[in-house]
């Protein structure tokens, strides 16, 4: 069969559209949909079997995900069901290539219609070479989710050994211990407070050229470009506050929810002169930033931020949280665990990294008919 077989159709034809509905309010273990994946967990669906979810509003207008259990499409999402002889894995390849996002609709509050969906067309080849293309596609971004699952894994193991070192104090059981004012700890360990191991920097931009970053909710410096779908950034960054590499930042008023993030990269780069940016014993880095995800840490930042509606801590009120220090050789020895989980984990970044591209290359070549799929070859 030649690309030129390869039939022009609506998406009304091949896909049938249905609005979300207002979620439940019982909790439960069924996944809630909405314009950005996974909202919640209710206890019951309005769907089930492979299902795509299409965002309907706002900034997720036109996001395409696929799910093939049951669950709950909310009143921010379309659902979209394949109908016989359509895979559709297929279509779901269709769509995320089609870049639905520019086909809203309105401009204050983007609004994406069953109307716009189903009048957009595309190519179908016959179902036996839909369902070739599908497991192709499938088949890297089954590896790129094994990977992203082994690095949530590595992820929890840095933490576990954490823990199980600094919370816990499990490898000094056997070793002399000592009251303090949080408690029983290892000898030769302190209790201090924040501000006499950090120092904060108020190094400003001036003219130079170097990227925005952005503290996040998982805990990280991330290029604001890249992470935020429109500039968040002023132009002028003059008066932004430099961030080193290994320094940290966080924005006063988002900290709450754990948004202190570490530069990680090789490279300076800046944050909103609202932030707060500190430093730490070089030492310390990895020790402080596995800290900060720390239940105790947590509360403790919850207890002194101030504000009822939008919390904030300023650095002086950070300066006062205390915590329990360990003297350098102990956290050199976590350094050294800690440092060869982070290798491990760049290195599956770097092959999530290859096989996006891979994807990324071959979907519209695949969904064009430019490169083809031996059906034949595909169970």
């Amino acid at each position: 069969m030649s690309v030129s077989e390869w039939r022009e159709t609506n998406l009304d034809e091949v896909l049938s559209f249905y609005n979300g509905k207002k979620r439940p309010t019982e909790s439960g273990n069924i996944p809630v949909y909405g314009g950005n994946g996974i909202l919640s967990y209710c206890n019951s669906y309005n769907t089930e079997g492979e299902s795509l979810i299409i965002g309907r509003v706002g900034a997720y207008c036109g996001n395409v995900f696929y799910e093939n259990k049951k669950c709950w499409i909310s009143d921010n999402a379309i659902l979209a069901k394949a109908k016989t002889n359509v895979s559709c894995k297929f279509m779901y390849y269709i769509l995320k290539h089609t870049n639905l996002n520019d086909m809203h609709i309105g401009s204050s509050q983007p609004l994406l219609t069953q109307g716009i969906l189903k009048g957009l067309t595309t190519t179908m080849p016959r179902f036996a070479e839909q369902k070739a293309i599908a497991a192709t596609l499938s088949a890297l971004d089954d590896m790129i989710e094994l990977n992203n699952q082994i690095n949530k894994t590595l992820e929890e193991m840095a933490q576990a050994i954490f823990k199980s070192w600094f919370v816990d104090f499990e490898p000094f059981k056997d070793g002399e211990f000592e009251e303090s004012e949080l408690g029983l700890i290892p000898k030769g360990w302190r209790v201090v407070e924040l501000g006499e191991i950090t120092e904060e920097i108020r190094e400003r931009v001036k003219d130079r050229k170097i990227p925005v970053f952005s503290a996040v909710k998982t805990g990280d410096l991330v290029l604001s470009e890249d992470y935020f779908t429109k500039q968040v950034f002023s132009r002028d960054i003059s008066k932004y506050i430099v961030v080193k590499p290994f320094d940290f930042a966080y924005n006063p008023a988002r900290i709450n929810i754990g948004s202190i993030g570490i530069n990680e990269f090789s490279y300076t780069g800046c944050v909103s002169p609202v932030y707060v940016v500190f430093r730490t014993d070089q030492k310390y880095k990895w020790f402080f930033k596995m800290l900060t995800r720390t239940e105790r840490f947590k509360k403790e930042v919850n207890t002194r931020a101030s504000g009822s509606v939008r919390q904030t801590l300023n650095f002086d009120e950070f300066s006062k949280i205390k915590v329990v220090y360990p003297y350098a050789e102990i956290v050199e020895e976590y350094n050294y665990i800690f440092e060869g989980l982070i290798m491990a984990k760049s290195k599956i970044e770097e092959e999530i990294s290859i096989l996006s591209e891979i994807r990324d290359t071959l979907l519209p070549k695949l969904m064009s008919g430019e490169i083809r799929v031996p059906v034949e070859e595909v169970v």
